[in-house]
């Protein structure tokens, strides 16, 4: 049985990096109480930039190995290339994740496969950088082609150059669904702390992730979080990490019910259509960049042209995608009256402000 799926949720938790060997033993002892299943520590840190901190390295798998001894769950560690798989293998870590700048390289994911073949350890493998499924697909295939069994995927959220958006990565709910449509018996994480990068919003992201039937989550725990060398701000106490866990609504998923698939359905319709609103206002800012040009040039705000061309290759896109051609015509008739509107609107406020300005 795979390790990853054995309770429900699946809760993995553990400092964003591994500081000091104080650290670690204060958090293990506080998760004796609480009902965490996994241990998890970043020894390597690479960050965006140097000159920040980049983890103790093997200085702290030997604080983690020494941990073992007392600590009844096993722990968990980020492996970014082959010497710090055997590195991680030669202090007995019971697990390595994948992270996402690496899940986006398959000849690395593959050399760190090669490397964990034949070992019986987990392997959890976080989403890559950019919503990709098939690259989040194929590494998950490279681990299962070696031979791991205790495997699971991390959703840890994606990048986004919207700096408007209230999350550090987009969670994007959509593929990690897809990618349990694919691989049914495989356990999905949520790594809420990435997805969040701010610790306020936790609770809610992870409600959703229970609501959607993930497997577990993962949430970084430090015992003085604002004091943390990396991620302070999207890392909790342990006594604020229970608070969240017992305030969790467990699902019933054992899908024999019609009324629990609707249920399910919903939940992830819900998320789709999250992900259509937000998409329909980034559009619309758009849409008053666009008119505060053509304002500036004293350029018409209704083009036939490009309103041809619009529907042409919306219903063209609607036929790729087995819609009723019709449908997206009078979704983009509305959406289209909508933008014209709101151009209009942006001409006629600033037509009034000059003439105050007279």
């Amino acid at each position: 049985m795979n390790y990853f799926s054995s309770s429900k949720p699946y809760i993995i938790a553990g400092p964003c990096g591994a500081e000091d060997e104080l650290q670690l033993q204060t958090l293990a002892q506080a998760f004796q109480t609480l009902p965490i299943h996994m241990f998890r520590a970043g020894v390597w840190k690479p960050r965006s930039k140097p000159g920040f901190f980049e983890g103790r390295g093997e200085e702290a798998l030997k604080w983690l190995q020494t941990l073992k001894k007392t600590l009844s769950i096993p722990i968990c560690v980020e492996v970014a290339n082959t010497s710090q798989v055997e590195l991680a293998l030669k202090y007995e870590m019971d697990a390595v994740w994948i992270g996402a700048r690496s899940t986006v390289n398959p000849f690395l994911v593959q050399e760190i496969a090669d490397a964990l073949r034949g070992n019986d350890v987990g392997v959890l493998v976080k989403n890559p950088i950019n919503p990709d499924i098939e690259l989040w697909a194929g590494a998950i295939e490279r681990m299962q082609k070696v031979g791991i069994e205790n495997l699971a995927a991390i959703h840890r959220g994606f990048s986004s150059y919207d700096s408007s958006s209230k999350y550090r990565n987009k969670p994007n709910w959509a593929l990690p669904i897809e990618l349990k449509r694919r691989y049914k018996d495989l356990p999905i994480i949520c790594d809420v702390s990435h997805i969040c990068g701010n610790r306020e919003l936790l609770l809610p992201v992870a409600q959703r992730a229970m609501d959607l039937d993930f497997d577990g989550l993962m949430i970084e725990t430090h015992p003085n979080p604002d004091a943390a060398l990396s991620d302070a701000k999207q890392q909790i106490t342990p006594l604020q990490l229970a608070e969240i866990i017992y305030s969790l609504i467990i699902r019933n998923s054992n899908g024999e019910s019609a009324s629990e698939e609707i249920e399910e359905i919903r939940q992830i319709l819900d998320s789709m259509d999250a992900e259509v609103v937000d998409i329909l206002g980034k559009r619309m800012e758009w849409v008053k960049k666009l008119g505060a040009i053509k304002g500036k040039h004293n350029m018409p705000i209704y083009q036939v042209e490009r309103w041809r061309e619009i529907m042409e290759s919306r219903t063209g896109w609607a036929n790729n995608n087995q819609l009723k051609p019709d449908f997206i015509q009078k979704l983009f008739e509305l959406i289209h009256d909508q933008s014209i509107k709101t151009q209009i609107e942006l001409l006629q406020q600033d037509k009034s402000n000059e003439s105050k300005s007279e």
